[in-house]
């Protein structure tokens, strides 16, 4: 391509390249998108001081108890010593601390650790279910919508719909109604 077709195609190129510019503006600017940005945002912090929670506030006083005798995020199983296991464990029983055997190259099953992850998550879905209560008392808007299934295809439908989204079959047994009249 030359330099003179260079030029001439220049101009569409830049007005290609403004549209392109402005829908990314739109969308990017959009209410949506700039809703979910700052829910994402917002969560991030809450499951913060949720993990925070677990892991400062509640999980250290049940490691106090007399047959736990270290920290929930360090009780591990080695299921395979590392190369050098014999050498730098020559003077004791086993690995003291799971970075300790994650360095010699054990394969560990670190369980503390899987103990902690599901204490969080079930304290994160405690307090969301928490706050959704709270907003529907205070709001008089529910978020949690209750659910039935479909005789049909057994999917949950909200409570208050009146046809399966699914199948699109109605939910107040009209049709069972029409069959049986036959």
């Amino acid at each position: 391509m030359s330099h003179e077709s260079f030029l001439e195609h220049a101009p569409s190129v830049i007005r290609k390249a403004k549209s392109v510019w402005s829908d990314f503006i739109d969308f990017v600017a959009s209410d949506n998108v700039l809703q979910v940005a700052v829910g994402l945002i917002i969560a991030n912090g809450f499951t913060k001081v949720v993990q925070s929670l677990v892991s400062d506030i509640l999980l250290p006083p049940i490691a106090l108890l007399p047959f736990i005798d270290r920290n929930f995020e360090e009780k591990f199983v080695v299921l395979r010593k590392g190369p050098h296991a014999n050498q730098t464990l020559a003077h004791s029983a086993g690995y003291n601390t799971l970075d300790q055997a994650a360095a010699d190259g054990a394969v560990v099953l670190a369980y503390g650790q899987f103990i902690t992850n599901v204490a969080n998550f079930l304290a994160l879905g405690v307090f969301l279910y928490l706050i959704a209560r709270v907003y529907a008392v205070f709001t008089h808007k529910t978020i949690i919508s209750r659910t039935v299934r479909c005789a049909y295809c057994r999917k949950y439908v909200s409570e208050k719909a009146k046809r399966c989204f699914n199948c699109t079959s109605w939910l107040d047994g009209r049709e069972e109604r029409e069959t049986s009249a036959l």
